[in-house]
């Protein structure tokens, strides 16, 4: 609301007239919870105070999600039984319940270390090897590099990436920082204190990373692939910068929304795995939005353990509970129906066809902010149900998770068993 309120102001645009509500609204929300789809362009659109609110804004929700939801999980442990907290936390040497200031300097510290070392590497790019003065050079790299860490992607540019396609000093920095901040604080927390000992580390960062390293290289693979011939994307460039192209295109549905290629101009098989890969999102208790790897990987878990025809559920040598089962399947499948309400309604309410509805729907609904460019042209009907899939996608995860394993309700009776036929 404050947010909405400040873009609102005559001097928060270049024209000196204001923004639209719906227009200050959208983006308003696009920033709070580090989406970056927008009905303006930023850098020519708004004015420097305009975009010192946007930066502000993406900063504030950032590190307030990470905060909030690293806090949120203190809670639920909190609230287990004590000896499976005992265990947990002999298990992981996890931060006890009453660390919230531990959790709070931890985010922060965090936060702004990634930041400056991702900043500073933009600032000399950008006054190096683009003529930028340094002290425009030190704003761009500052504002990119907030942006890429709260996986915002919010870019002054309005091409994004695009003209930096090729240059491996302006994107791999970024899609370092955007990595970084979706692996959520408490495997990058884990990861500091046992990086000469990764064997230790919890079952929740083992997973994490490796969900991350698999959909970060089969979405490499795949996306390159597709668009290995495409001349309006990778086509054009030679082998070392589709490989580059490619890398930076798969990483951007971790949530951030950069773009260093048309995603208009990609192929159906490119949208669709962009929108697989946007969905499932990064980890948890990050910048990152979606479902989170662990969610998907779960899911895996319990789909492994019915085929194989086992009594419960088992992942890295360790026992999952029912309960987190039930939790991840209702979060799916929740999410799975809001991003299929929604892009019917869009399509019932706009031009466009399938590939580019369901694109935009995903990128609003796990906070990502990459679109075909129509986002300008739903009406304000779809602006508003876009800003509902951006809060509803930023907070309703995180929120329901923590509801569904805070609820416990003790049966004292159960009625009798009758199975119902499956399949």
């Amino acid at each position: 609301m404050v947010g909405w309120g400040l873009l609102m102001l005559p001097p928060a645009t270049e024209s000196g007239r204001g923004a639209g509500a719906v227009t200050a609204l959208f983006t308003a929300t696009s920033a709070v919870c580090v989406t970056g789809l927008v009905i303006e362009d930023t850098g020519s659109y708004w004015s420097g105070f305009g975009e010192a609110v946007i930066l502000g804004l993406i900063q504030i929700g950032g590190f307030g999600i990470m905060t909030v939801a690293s806090l949120l999980g203190l809670l639920v442990a909190g609230r287990l039984r004590m000896r499976l907290q005992l265990g947990t936390q002999a298990e992981t040497k996890a931060m006890g319940v009453g660390d919230v200031r531990q959790v709070i300097l931890g985010v922060l510290r965090i936060s702004l270390l990634v930041e400056a070392a991702v900043a500073a590497t933009l600032t000399w790019r950008f006054a190096e090897g683009y003529g930028q003065s340094w002290s425009h050079a030190a704003y761009l790299g500052l504002f990119h590099a907030v942006s890429a860490f709260n996986n915002a992607g919010f870019g002054l540019y309005p091409d994004s990436l695009m003209r930096f396609v090729g240059d491996p000093l302006v994107c791999l920095p970024i899609c370092a920082a955007v990595i970084i901040g979706g692996l959520g604080f408490p495997v990058l927390f884990e990861l500091r204190r046992k990086l000469r000992t990764p064997r230790k580390c919890s079952l929740h960062t083992k997973v994490t990373l490796a969900m991350t390293g698999v959909l970060l290289a089969g979405g490499w693979l795949v996306i390159t692939w597709a668009e290995w011939a495409n001349t309006a994307t990778l086509g054009r460039l030679g082998v070392a910068g589709r490989l580059l192209a490619g890398f930076t295109t798969a990483v951007m549905p971790r949530t951030a929304g950069f773009n260093s290629i048309d995603v208009a101009q990609m192929h159906d098989v490119t949208l669709l795995s962009t929108d697989m890969l946007m969905f499932i999102g990064g980890g948890s208790a990050g910048t990152a939005g979606g479902i989170k790897v662990t969610t998907f990987a779960l899911l895996g878990f319990v789909i492994l353990a019915e085929i194989r025809g086992e009594p419960s559920v088992h992942a890295l040598g360790r026992s999952l509970p029912a309960g987190i089962q039930r939790q991840a399947l209702t979060i799916a499948l929740l999410s799975v129906g809001l991003v299929m309400a929604a892009t019917l309604t869009l399509l019932a309410l706009t031009p466009f066809d399938l590939n580019q509805v369901l694109l935009e729907v995903t990128s609003a609904f796990a906070t990502v902010g990459l679109s075909t460019g129509i986002t300008a042209h739903v009406g304000t009907a779809g602006h508003l149900i876009l800003i509902a899939l951006m809060f509803i996608g930023r907070l309703g995860p995180i929120t329901a998770a923590a509801a569904l394993a805070l609820r416990h309700r003790n049966r004292r009776y159960e009625r009798p068993e009758e199975r119902i036929i499956v399949g």
